[in-house]
């Protein structure tokens, strides 16, 4: 059970991690394209950890009930 919490905070703070990289993406998409795309990037490969433990944990924080 100890596991389970430790990937959902993971996963929460992966999510948290992704939304900040694409709104930053979006506002220096006017002024810098370049960083811009960086972290279009950088979101990108968190979206694929977050993808990898919904895989593992599940969509959902109430599976396990």
């Amino acid at each position: 059970m100890a596991n389970l919490n430790r990937l959902l905070n993971k996963k929460d703070k992966l999510n948290k991690k992704y939304k900040r990289l694409i709104e930053d993406a979006y506002n220096l998409r006017q002024t810098d394209h370049a960083l811009s795309d960086i972290s279009e990037y950088k979101a990108t490969k968190v979206l694929y950890k977050i993808n990898k433990l919904k895989f593992v944990v599940g969509d959902t924080k109430f599976q396990a009930n």
